[in-house]
């Protein structure tokens, strides 16, 4: 089998977001996240619920854009607010701008009134973070989207959350930033943004560059782990045979 691509290596490395999170609803934003998704699901993580997109709950592993061949359940809109206030949901979301402590913005970039550029507004997003576990997907990482400040607080970070109090804090739990480059995390007492592994190709002093601020970069950085023969078999055949995972993340 031929080597693996960066995209196949940004699909594991969002895999792992959800590994160990048991019977809960995982919600991935994205092509990337949504191969990642059903690829955990179709490995390491069994127990977890997808839906097609929409309101069904499917079984097995089917390929992205199309439906699944068979459903399990029935998830309407009204019950998504259940999982959400229970915490039984882990999505992956896709920030405009994402600061040291997880603060993200998906709704509008400059001045909120007369905005430069009108994104999909704040959405759930303040509920999503304060309510159950968070991870970030960044195709394209760069000084706009990993800024020093975000124009607007819409996903809540760790420090804000921390200020706010427990009604804030008690389940907030950021779990991984992946983006083209790297992984990252937010460990330690300040749970300021560090780096957790390198993709193959990119560099430390690459992802510092395309940062707006300073990461928390440990001595020894490791290499962001390759996918299995087993998975590459599942990305390439089942899950995305059509490669639309290369549009997100180009070769």
């Amino acid at each position: 089998m031929t080597a693996s691509t960066r995209a196949e290596v940004c699909v594991v490395a969002c895999a792992e977001a959800w590994r160990g999170d048991g019977e809960i609803l995982a919600s991935p934003i994205g092509l990337v996240p949504t191969v990642g998704a059903r690829l955990a699901r179709a490995t390491f993580s069994p127990d977890l619920l997808l839906t097609d997109g929409e309101a069904s709950l499917g079984v097995g592993t089917w390929p992205v854009g199309e439906p699944p061949a068979q459903v399990e359940g029935v998830l309407p809109f009204r019950q998504i607010f259940e999982l959400i206030w229970s915490g039984r949901r882990h999505v992956m979301m896709g920030p405009g701008q994402i600061d040291r402590y997880g603060n993200v913005n998906i709704s509008a970039i400059g001045d909120f009134h007369r905005p430069k550029v009108a994104l999909l507004g704040v959405r759930g997003a303040p509920g999503n973070t304060v309510s159950h576990p968070c991870s970030y997907w960044v195709p394209r990482h760069s000084r706009r989207i990993f800024v020093e400040r975000v124009d607007l607080v819409c996903g809540i970070g760790y420090d804000r959350a921390a200020a706010a109090g427990p009604s804030a804090s008690r389940y907030h739990q950021l779990r991984r930033v992946v983006s083209n480059l790297g992984v990252f995390d937010f460990p330690g007492p300040d749970h300021r943004m560090r780096l957790v592994s390198v993709h193959p190709g990119a560099t430390v002093d690459q992802i510092r560059e395309a940062t707006g601020f300073d990461l928390q970069v440990d001595a020894d950085v490791p290499q962001t782990r390759l996918p299995t023969p087993a998975e590459l078999r599942l990305i390439r055949t089942v899950i995305d045979p059509a490669g639309h995972r290369d549009a997100e993340v180009p070769r």
